[in-house]
């Protein structure tokens, strides 16, 4: 089984990622909703996730830097709707500073990730949309989908360590 696909669909302003993973839904949803899970996964080696606030609840936020090795920060800021406990959520990540004002340099990407127990683990299906194409066409040259793949493979190391 192919665990990881990427579907770009320039037409539909979206990216459709879906990923299996070797562990319960119970696993995969804490690994994507818990502060202390998230920041050793997230970001696409050598870079780290770091934390500085995260309310994952309706209407909560996620403040990030995806921190490289020369010190440098990129700061995002997630905006978190519809939580449906165990199974999805809704976000909108926008590019922001230390404080999570946000930029409109890059565009925001509306996320939708849901979660699905199958036999032999988890399967997330992910769409990721924009209001553009443009905007589309700016996060893919970027680097996202192997950025995206790389940090899927650290959350596989997380799964192998339970």
């Amino acid at each position: 089984m192919n665990k990881l696909n990427i579907e770009k669909d320039a037409f539909g302003k979206k990216l459709t990622v879906t990923r299996y993973f070797n562990a319960t839904p119970e696993q995969v949803w804490r690994a994507w909703t818990e502060k202390e899970l998230l920041d050793q996964w997230w970001a696409p080696k050598p870079y780290q996730a770091q934390t500085k606030t995260l309310e994952f609840v309706n209407g909560g936020t996620w403040l990030y830097a995806m921190a490289g090795p020369e010190g440098d920060k990129n700061w995002c800021k997630v905006e978190f709707k519809n939580i449906v406990p165990g199974k999805s959520f809704d976000s909108i990540a926008l590019f922001s500073d230390e404080n999570g004002v946000t930029n409109d340099i890059i565009p925001a990407m509306h996320w939708t990730n849901t979660f699905y127990g199958e036999a032999a683990g988890t399967k997330v299906v992910i769409e990721v949309s924009f209001a553009t194409e443009e905007g589309l066409k700016a996060i893919v040259e970027m680097g996202f989908q192997e950025g995206f793949a790389s940090a899927m493979e650290n959350l596989d190391q997380i799964f192998s360590q339970q």
